[in-house]
């Protein structure tokens, strides 16, 4: 019996990593595997464990190769994650984005980076800003930076490691590196300037085949050796793929995961505020997009203590009726409210698990909220990823917003965007129809929302 043609997509979280393997004519999904995207902390630094993944990965492409005939591997990953390259591999491991050692070059780095305007890029804390981590790198280990031959941004590390390729395409490059300068579609002054830019591969479309996969790795899996391996593309902007091709501008995509990353097509760069964690990404086509984000699935696991409650009605009632409020922000250093220290307005001991859940499904669709505003998003919104699957947060966004809420009823729009690439843009076709909207929560939240601004203001 003939095997089905497939695509697989890696994609790689700050959270979890997997691997899909996806049907490439329906591209419904055959077959998905998690694992933990783990951290080491011993070594130079706190850095990605990319060995350990890698041996993960080579076995689901074993096992999916017995499974379908696999003509193409798309990548895609979270941001703010750059691979060093030398003529053997890694000349230095990949930091972990939280990892505080690039604020200690901050004073020295902020004036080599240049004007928002011209990145649209924010002065962000840790390495969340892919220059800041370079520049770091090559201050503090300079004899290890000087063997560099290649910069890669991480969707493109993969696809190395798969073809041994090296391909480089906008979205990860302008996901606020302070590398690329959105408008013009060029690399910053920062990246020419530190001669970064002769490092960084040629730009190319994130469908563009990068090249085949390795001889050695198709012995292995049992791949074809004629498998391509597209350029790839960052995660939220593959969540984001399939509704430029499908869509009518204004809308606005919420992406969630750790992150919650607001897309919003058909916005305005010009309420855009550094300060307040707004940039624009950059979407598969090289086009700015007025963007703003906070951690949403970091903050919802420390308010909740990882609860997986389902709040009653009663305990919704009971959040809004006597202001239980988180206030911002419990991941310091980022999203709208970076600059304030999160705190609940009671004691949260007092406080039953359904309650906790309830009370930080609302504080993120009201910073939610608060991101749509910053980038004068409009029209219907869409939510994928983890919070599409929450009732409350949809209709509790809804009710607040006033807008049409819809829930991606598979909540993989990163996997599907990905899986996009094996067939580029023209091979798109009209997608699933959307589920209707959410009813806007019954419970009316006016004065809970006013009480929760007027305290930040």
């Amino acid at each position: 019996m003939s095997l089905p043609a497939c695509t697989v997509v890696l994609d790689i979280g700050k959270t979890n990593a997997k691997l899909a393997l996806v049907d490439a004519g329906t591209r419904a999904i055959v077959e998905i595997r998690t694992t933990a995207n783990e951290v080491l902390r011993e070594g130079l630094y706190p850095h990605f464990d990319t060995d350990r993944l890698w041996s993960w990965i080579v076995a689901g492409l074993k096992d999916y190769a017995a499974k379908g005939r696999i003509g193409c591997i798309s990548t895609t990953t979270h941001g703010a994650a750059v691979a060093i390259l030398g003529p053997d591999g890694l000349v230095l491991p990949i930091l972990d984005y939280e990892y505080a050692g690039p604020d200690s070059v901050a004073e020295a780095y902020r004036p080599l980076r240049g004007a928002f305007w011209e990145t649209l890029s924010p002065d962000l804390p840790a390495g969340l800003n892919a220059g800041r981590q370079i520049y770091w790198l090559e201050e503090t280990f300079p004899s290890a930076f000087g063997r560099a031959t290649a910069i890669l941004m991480y969707p493109q590390y993969w696809v190395w490691r798969l073809t041994g390729a090296l391909a480089a395409e906008p979205t990860s490059l302008g996901c606020h590196s302070d590398l690329w300068n959105p408008e013009a579609g060029t690399f910053s002054r920062l990246a020419e300037d530190r001669g970064w830019a002769k490092l960084i591969p040629p730009v190319t479309r994130p469908w563009e085949t990068a090249g085949t996969i390795r001889p050695a790795l198709a012995a292995k899996t049992g791949l074809p050796e004629d498998c391509r391996v597209v350029a790839g593309i960052h995660d939220s902007n593959a969540s984001l793929l399939p509704h430029i091709l499908r869509r009518k501008s204004p809308f606005t995509v919420l992406s969630t995961g750790t992150w919650l990353i607001t897309f919003a097509i058909g916005g305005s760069m010009s309420n855009l505020d550094p300060a307040r964690d707004c940039l624009a990404n950059v979407d598969a086509f090289g086009r700015p997009v007025p963007s703003a984000r906070f951690m949403a699935g970091r903050e919802f696991e420390r308010l909740t203590e990882g609860s997986k409650a389902e709040p009653s009605e009663a305990d919704i009632r009971s959040v809004v009726e006597k202001s239980v409020m988180a206030m911002p922000s419990f991941a310091p250093g980022t999203g709208p409210y970076a600059f304030l220290d999160g705190h609940w307005t009671v004691d949260p001991e007092t406080l039953t698990a359904g309650e906790r859940v309830a009370a930080a499904s609302l504080y993120c669709a009201l910073v939610a909220s608060t991101c749509m505003q910053l980038t004068s998003s409009a029209g219907p919104v869409i939510v994928e990823g983890p919070l599409s699957r929450s009732a409350l947060f949809l209709g509790a966004l809804a009710a607040i917003t006033g807008r049409p809420v819809t829930a991606r009823a598979d909540a993989t729009g990163t996997t599907e965007g990905a899986a996009l690439l094996a067939d580029g843009p023209e091979g798109a076709g009209p997608g699933a129809p959307d589920a209707a909207p959410v009813p806007p929560l019954d419970i009316d939240l006016s004065a809970y929302a006013a009480a929760w601004r007027a305290a930040l203001d």
